[in-house]
């Protein structure tokens, strides 16, 4: 489970996220959806332990994430490209992930190969470096690494941006597949109510720093998503 308590994080006056309490639990798919500014970056960040909150803690499986380093051998995250290694190869960059996960370079040949129709014969054996691939490729990388090691939490923000659309159907598949097979807690940040309103069982609405939905996923989500950001 990840609990949300009383976080807040503020730059200056000007406060960009505060949400009072929160819990996302152990297998759900949960969306995080808002327009720009909405906080949806900001509290993965704070949820990564990637910035520090003003107040407030936020905790996976019981372990405050500023506190210790033991939640993140069962968490997998892709937040950006900042998240790569700009001068390793597609493959090198599997091969470091896994060997921090335990996971030999066997390991990662066959984990890998799952994902071909992902990669679409554009990522593997090009002897390129990420930093040389696409948007949508490095993004493909990215959302793979982050699933090695088989993690228990699988954090993605925006994923289905800079994607094809044949990519953005088959990541969906491919996500509503392991939430549903694996029992993994899977957290999507998108703006693309569609794409998160298919892959997410529930969505959160932020504005301007706080939750002001939080909705289990119907047939008529998509249509209530629609109608509240037309207004």
């Amino acid at each position: 489970m990840i609990q949300v308590n009383n976080i807040s994080k503020k730059y200056g006056a000007v406060e960009v996220l505060k949400i009072e309490g929160l819990e996302i639990p152990k297998g759900q798919s949960f969306g995080l959806v808002g327009n720009n500014g909405a906080g949806k970056t900001t509290f993965f960040n704070l949820l990564l332990d990637l910035i520090e909150p003003s107040t407030g803690n936020i905790s996976i499986d019981d372990i405050q994430v500023n506190q210790s380093e033991d939640w993140k051998s069962i968490t997998g995250s892709f937040i950006d490209e900042s998240f790569l290694i700009g001068y390793l190869t597609p493959e090198e960059y599997f091969y470091f992930i896994g060997e921090l996960r335990g996971q030999n370079k066997a390991d990662i040949d066959s984990f890998v190969k799952q994902f071909e129709e992902i990669f679409n014969d554009e990522i593997l054996g090009k002897k390129k470096y990420l930093r040389d691939l696409s948007k949508g490729n490095q993004k493909k990388a990215g959302i793979v690494a982050a699933l090695i090691g088989n993690p228990e939490f699988v954090i993605l923000d925006e994923p289905f941006a800079n994607l094809d659309p044949t990519t953005q159907i088959r990541l969906k598949t491919m996500l509503k597949g392991l939430v549903k097979n694996k029992d993994i807690t899977l957290l999507v940040s998108s703006h693309d109510l569609g794409h998160v309103t298919e892959v997410c069982e529930r969505i959160v609405v932020l504005e301007k720093g706080d939750v002001i939905k939080d909705i289990q996923t119907s047939t008529e989500t998509l249509k209530e998503l629609e109608s509240h950001f037309a207004m």
